[in-house]
């Protein structure tokens, strides 16, 4: 799968996707991410991607001439899917990950700064608005790696085990369960013990139910989306309520 950003910063972006999971994927072939700087395509010998905005106001606001020109120079750019990140965007989650992931083209990510940017780009260019919270940042880059990172983990190949993705927190509408390795028993705090049992379908039952007692405990609203079976009730039934 290809990604491509448009950013003002690109040695901010280019840091990040250089190292671990995501490293490794753009190594294999798995991915592709391009970082394209949009100084590059604007005019003047200041290469200047801002400007004041019409009506006076306080901050700037991203030109449009260089992001248009940006995302018509990125091959395939036809197929491509556009996303602005922005916090009036759709709220960014593990669903909306996973229908990204699904996409056959390719993803273009704007990353604004300042007021944002020139809103004919929004009107004709872009495909689709996305807000990683509701919370303001300083631009768009930590959004469009946050993006990436929770899209490339879903797409074959990219995890060492792929089981990993499908028993993540959200992947199944809960809270992952806790997790533990060696040693069995570190400063007095010990591991439970069904997990040392090898008894898989008790360590099944026990995730499950963990997974459930810390959405209880954590995010008593996920609860009210998730179709729980009879055992499930059970299990929750039976956990003590604070």
């Amino acid at each position: 799968m290809r990604f491509d950003v448009l950013t003002i910063f690109p040695s901010l972006l280019k840091s990040i996707f250089g190292y671990g999971v995501i490293g490794r994927a753009g190594g294999q072939g798995l991915i592709e991410i391009e970082i394209w700087n949009l100084r590059n395509f604007a005019e003047g010998s200041y290469r200047q991607t801002d400007d004041s905005p019409y009506g006076g106001g306080a901050g700037m606001v991203m030109k449009p001439e260089p992001i248009v020109r940006a995302v018509e120079a990125i091959p395939d750019g036809q197929a491509s899917w556009c996303i602005y990140l922005t916090p009036q965007g759709q709220p960014f989650n593990q669903k909306k990950a996973e229908e990204l992931a699904g996409r056959a083209g390719p993803l273009v990510l704007i990353c604004g700064r300042y007021e944002g940017v020139d809103e004919r780009v929004r009107e004709r260019f872009v495909d689709e608005e996305i807000s990683v919270g509701d919370y303001v940042l300083t631009g768009g880059e930590i959004p469009a790696a946050l993006v990436i990172d929770a899209v490339c983990r879903l797409l074959p190949g990219v995890l060492g085990n792929e089981d990993s993705a499908k028993n993540d927190s959200f992947a199944t509408e809960l809270l992952d369960c806790p997790h533990y390795t060696r040693p069995p028993n570190f400063r007095g705090m010990q591991v439970p013990e069904v997990l040392l049992s090898g008894n898989h379908d008790e360590i099944r039952r026990w995730r499950r139910q963990a997974s459930l007692q810390r959405t209880l405990e954590r995010r008593p609203d996920l609860l009210d989306s998730v179709k729980l079976s009879k055992d499930d009730r059970r299990l929750l039934d039976a956990y003590p309520k604070s």
